[in-house]
């Protein structure tokens, strides 16, 4: 084997590889051979064809069959022999080959940066824990109090009123023609839900039981169902039943419905979910802190083709949100010559920690394991009530979506050792004091990002900002990003949904 390196430029390393024809023609009738071990040709025994006919019969799968072989095993040698680390798939293209003749081919890959060590010991960051209030408690009580509440029906005949749980007969029509499911029969709506499209639920109050009348509505332009979106439509409906809601005694009796021991386990129950809720909220503010801290610390080149595919991502989702007018304000009336170079800045950013995280992970033997990629399909699966089994079944069928479960399972890890190697500031603040300081965060973030925006003159003059993507994205999702796996299965219809329903 001959192998030149073309191009040693940055992070690429190209190589034209030649292998010479008698090592071809060598890996052929050695194949040959095996081949004619385990077939049967009429007029020999097995084992004993001739060369020749095993290469009249089997020569082109086999050739086949051995160009693969050697491009893969050479290639993975220069790389090998050299160290070389590859950031992705080698590209790799023939320039020729015949029979009888040298195997040429160009072998182009894309290396991993060098990246010194990090002492994590050296990180200082900020954590705050957040204590549930009082008030967090009660009002969380009294939602769930509100949840809970029955309703009996009226006593005494009156009109409808906001708050009422009303039991509906109703058809939907488009242009006079009823419309595949706009009818429901027998379906409870709490007036003021906004569990129908807008407006529908306002014209059913101050009406009477028994009377039928038409409520007149216009579907959302970004209604879930193409043929309805935009469309205006009628419905004939009528009030079957008025119900009114029961008040609800919070009490120890209350709690023993829920399945809690008394009104105290109730909000021991309650301060604790609402502890974890801020617990996951300040660990993201810590995570943001983190990856902020590594990326000023850490400059180092990105492999090109990396930082690329990440870029074309994060336009795909910029152009999407300027289709849909969701463009961040800042963004909105910036050329593409403009917004591109911000958006780079963001791909190289996200390469760059996510291969930082990726290093510093290796380094300390972290992994995942499959318990953990099961654990995390599992909560994919309680996700969406009535179809878990679909969801199991679709990662087990799908190995791509489910090692794709790798990446994130694999970079929370990561910050979590992090975290616990790096000094720790922790303090305990008010949700107030949080909303407080998070509000001045964004504040000065606004105002940094403002004052790195150059000013609007010839292209040529424009720099890059440093901002963060409209792709409506977290400061937390700054970090790499597993590729996309295809969507889980969407939950369908139930019995009485119906295309009322916003």
């Amino acid at each position: 084997m001959d192998v030149v390196e073309t191009n040693t430029e940055g992070l690429l390393r190209d190589f034209k590889i030649t292998i010479a024809a008698n090592d071809i023609q060598q890996r052929v009738e050695t194949r040959l051979t095996e081949v004619g071990r385990d077939v049967s040709i009429p007029g020999f025994r097995p084992g004993k064809a001739p060369l020749k006919i095993l290469k009249q019969r089997y020569g082109g799968s086999v050739m086949g069959e051995v160009l693969e072989a050697a491009v893969q095993e050479s290639s993975q040698e220069v790389l090998s022999e050299r160290g070389l680390r590859p950031a992705g798939q080698p590209k790799i293209e023939v320039v020729s080959f015949d029979e009888g003749k040298d195997l040429e081919y160009d072998l182009s890959v894309e290396i991993l940066p060098d990246i010194e060590t990090v002492d994590l010991a050296a990180i200082e960051l900020d954590r705050v824990k957040v204590k549930p209030t009082d008030d967090e408690i009660k009002d969380a009580i009294d939602r769930i109090a509100q949840q809970n509440r029955e309703t009996k029906a009226i006593e005494k005949a009156r009109p409808t009123a906001k708050g009422d749980v009303v039991i509906i007969d109703f058809v939907g029509k488009i242009d006079d023609v009823p419309f595949e499911g706009g009818q429901g029969t027998g379906i409870r709506l709490e007036l003021g839900s906004d569990q129908f499209i807008p407006g529908f639920e306002d014209q059913l109050v101050g009406v009477e039981a028994g009377k039928p009348l038409t409520v007149k509505v216009a579907f959302p332009a970004d209604y879930t169902v193409d043929d309805l979106a935009g469309k205006n439509a009628v419905f004939d409906c009528t009030v079957q039943e008025i119900h009114e809601a029961v008040e609800v005694t919070v009490d120890d009796a209350f709690a023993e419905n829920l399945g809690l021991e008394n009104l105290a386990a109730l909000k021991d129950a309650i301060s604790d979910q609402l502890g974890q809720e801020y617990g996951r909220l300040t660990r993201e503010r810590t995570k943001r802190d983190l990856l902020d801290k590594l990326s000023d610390a850490h400059d180092f080149e990105v492999p090109p083709r990396m930082a690329e595919d990440e870029f074309n991502q994060i336009w795909s989702q910029v152009e999407k949100a300027k289709e849909e007018d969701q463009l961040d304000d800042e963004d909105k009336g910036k050329s593409d010559d403009e917004l591109r170079p911000q958006y780079q800045d963001i791909a190289n950013r996200r390469v760059r920690l996510g291969l930082l995280l990726s290093h510093i992970g290796e380094q300390n033997g972290l992994t995942v394991t499959q318990e953990e990629v099961n654990r995390a399909i599992m909560e994919q699966a309680r996700g969406l009530p009535g179809q878990e089994q679909q969801v199991i079944e679709f990662y087990r069928d799908n190995p791509q979506a489910s090692a794709s479960l790798q990446a994130p399972i694999f970079e929370d890890k990561v910050v979590d050792f992090i975290i616990e190697m790096a000094k720790v500031t922790e303090r305990e603040l008010t949700p107030e004091e949080l909303n407080a300081e998070a509000e001045a965060e964004a504040a000065d973030a606004k105002s940094d990002k403002a004052k790195k925006t150059p000013a609007k003159k010839k292209p040529a003059a424009k720099k890059a900002a440093t901002k963060k993507p409209a792709a409506k994205k977290a400061d937390a999702a700054d970090e790499k990003k597993p590729a996309k796996k295809k969507a889980a299965p969407k939950s369908k219809k139930k019995d009485g949904e119906t295309a009322a329903k916003s």
